[in-house]
């Protein structure tokens, strides 16, 4: 059943719905991971890193929210549930427990980078169906890649 109707064509909102659907499952996931280790960090560099995961989980969510009501706008129902996020999303997983602070910089190091990969290749992608879809896309990336680029920084 489709509510809203898309001035996009199949094709391209075919390709358009792939790429918002696998930009919501790593913003989720991504969110998720950056929670997890804001809750177990341990080190002296607990309070900065703790703060940063913060900034990194607001983010995604909001985000996510952005990415999911393109989707709906366009007559795609996104999905945001935990099996599918854990199916789907890019990112690798986290070990439990405590993590020293200098591992979640290198988490987040690579959970970032891995996004940021996707997300440009969404960039590429939405580019000739759907260049509003791109254009949140871009946005997005440039702040993920600013997180990146912050804790890039912490491992110097």
């Amino acid at each position: 059943m489709t509510v809203v109707k898309s001035p996009l064509s199949q094709q391209s909102l075919k390709t358009v719905g792939d790429a918002l659907q696998g930009a919501l499952v790593d913003l989720v996931d991504l969110s998720l991971v950056a929670k997890q280790v804001h809750w177990n960090i341990i080190g002296p560099r607990f309070r900065s890193i703790h703060l940063q995961l913060d900034e990194v989980v607001s983010a995604a969510r909001t985000a996510s929210d952005t990415i999911a009501e393109r989707a709906s706008a366009l007559g795609i129902s996104p999905d945001g549930r935990a099996g599918t996020v854990a199916k789907t999303s890019g990112i690798d997983t986290v070990t439990d427990g405590w993590v020293k602070d200098a591992e979640v910089v290198e988490i987040m190091v690579a959970a970032l980078g891995s996004v940021i990969t996707r997300m440009r290749e969404r960039i590429e992608s939405t580019d000739e169906p759907d260049p509003v879809t791109q254009d949140l896309i871009i946005g997005i990336t440039a702040q993920l890649e600013k997180q990146h680029w912050m804790f890039q920084a912490e491992n110097v």
